[in-house]
């Protein structure tokens, strides 16, 4: 007996499609995404929650972009570093970061993991130790006041003064005139509140850059509320924590997009890898609507994505960022054996402008085989030089077993989109932290739903269900 021919459905046909060109996927949808990195992904999610049909194109053949996690078979193709080396042990123990960074227990980016509920598809850990560099020493960063004042970071006199600092900071409400304390955090500068409170200069650094995650010195000059704000929110995720304020996935960074495209896809989405666009289709008015790939068309009312797939008068470049991937089969001396940590050195510490990031991951967060540890230095660069401009942090790892350099270009929307509905998130900083790409986030979503995303939603704690 023969058997049947399987039918194959048709594709729909659209008035729209030019002469030789099939429907990509439906054909038709309220939103195209080009790229599956974590911020594209997070808007997918977030429109598919609110009943938006979304495509999401990846030119790649994994989930995260240029945030995704590899694997050392993947790792080793990407860079053309040849055969992995047998003493890094199972491909399968490798999740590794291409942009690590780590997330604030309590900020906005758990926050958003709480308010769409993706945290039942994720665990997390706290990393062990955040540090600071100064004076050629690797310090522990104060995580109570009462450690505060054994920190070898200052002077006795500067601790007391320090912790009457934090105490001001813990109780300070900006809707609560009395936490005041006839102080106007709108109007008065960062620098004149560390100076109210007879900070030294090197107390301003350390608590600026390490403590509020400042990048550089601009702040100072400013009106300290929105400084203030991060401060507190680092002492709270502090005080959740104990070690430190930062908390990190299990099985590495990838899981948070993945995470993200799973919600899509149970709300209706529809995901294709390994498609690259060849062509954002734009109408009379110059407004986009709709991508080519192929001979394939799909049509929607706005197209978003990361710069990568626009047009290059559609972004401007906002500087470079170098990253160096290092295996050890140590943790970070100095770090008291951490099997997780973070050191950032401030620029002034060293002769820069711009921060120096160092972080370390290893097994305990299922990212390498046991007895190897991941380290990673980042930072924005300024002289053109990368070998130089991160030789301060891999001067802390000791001995490197195998490294890999990449320097990226850094790239910004010219536009908000609104004219011709391009929606183009910024690309990630050289922070080991997600603070200020979260703040890209909440704007990119502003800018494609017209609404401020609702952040009121309590942080305080990953393992419950919201």
């Amino acid at each position: 007996m023969a058997e049947e021919p399987v039918q194959v459905p048709e594709k729909p046909v659209f008035d729209w499609l030019p002469e030789g060109m099939e429907a990509l996927a439906d054909g038709e949808y309220d939103a195209i995404i080009m790229g599956t990195g974590l911020k594209e992904c997070v808007i997918s999610g977030l429109l598919s929650v609110h009943g938006k049909k979304v495509l999401h194109v990846d030119r790649n053949g994994y989930y995260g972009a240029e945030c995704a996690s590899l694997n050392l078979t993947n790792l080793f193709e990407k860079f053309q570093a040849g055969e992995v080396p047998s003493y890094l042990g199972s491909n399968r123990d490798y999740n590794v970061d291409l942009i690590p960074k780590f997330i604030m227990a309590c900020g906005n980016l758990t926050k958003m993991l709480l308010h769409t509920k993706v945290t039942r598809y994720l665990d997390f850990k706290s990393i062990d130790g955040s540090y600071v560099y100064k004076g050629g020493k690797i310090l522990k960063v104060p995580a109570t006041p009462e450690e505060a004042l054994r920190s070898p970071l200052m002077g006795l006199f500067e601790k007391r003064r320090f912790r009457k600092f934090l105490i001001y900071i813990d109780q300070y409400k900006e809707n609560v005139p009395e936490t005041f304390e006839e102080r106007d955090l709108t109007k008065m500068t960062m620098r004149q509140l560390y100076e109210d409170f007879g900070l030294q200069p090197d107390t301003h650094e350390f608590i600026s850059h390490a403590m509020c995650l400042m990048t550089d010195d601009k702040h100072l000059d400013e009106p300290a509320l929105d400084t203030v704000k991060e401060l507190q929110v680092y002492m709270y995720s502090l005080a959740r924590y104990g070690t430190s304020p930062y908390i990190y996935p299990v099985y590495g960074l990838g899981g948070l997009p993945e995470g993200f495209s799973r919600l899509c896809a149970i709300h209706g989405g529809t995901f294709m890898l390994n498609r690259d666009v060849d062509e954002i289709v734009f109408d009379s008015e110059g407004k986009a609507c709709g991508v080519k790939s192929g001979n394939e068309m799909a049509k929607a009312q706005m197209v978003i994505g990361d710069p990568s797939y626009f047009p290059r008068d559609k972004v401007r470049p906002t500087g470079q960022v170098v990253r160096c991937i290092c295996f050890l089969n140590h943790p970070i001396p100095n770090t008291n054996d951490n099997q997780s940590a973070q050191i950032i050195i401030p620029g002034p510490q060293v002769g820069r402008k711009n921060d120096i990031f160092v972080c370390s991951v290893s097994s305990a967060h299922a990212v390498s085989a046991r007895g190897i540890y991941i380290a990673i230095v980042s930072t924005k660069m300024e002289t053109g030089k990368p070998e130089e401009e991160i030789a301060p942090g891999l001067m802390l790892l000791g001995h490197i077993m195998q490294r890999f350099t990449t320097v990226a270009t850094t790239y910004e929307p010219i536009s908000n989109g609104s004219d011709d509905q391009c929606f183009i998130s910024s690309s990630f900083d050289g922070a080991s932290h997600f603070e200020s790409d979260v703040n890209d986030l909440l704007s990119l979503y502003k800018r494609v739903t017209g609404e401020d995303l609702d952040m009121t939603i309590n942080a305080d704690s990953v393992d419950a269900d919201y």
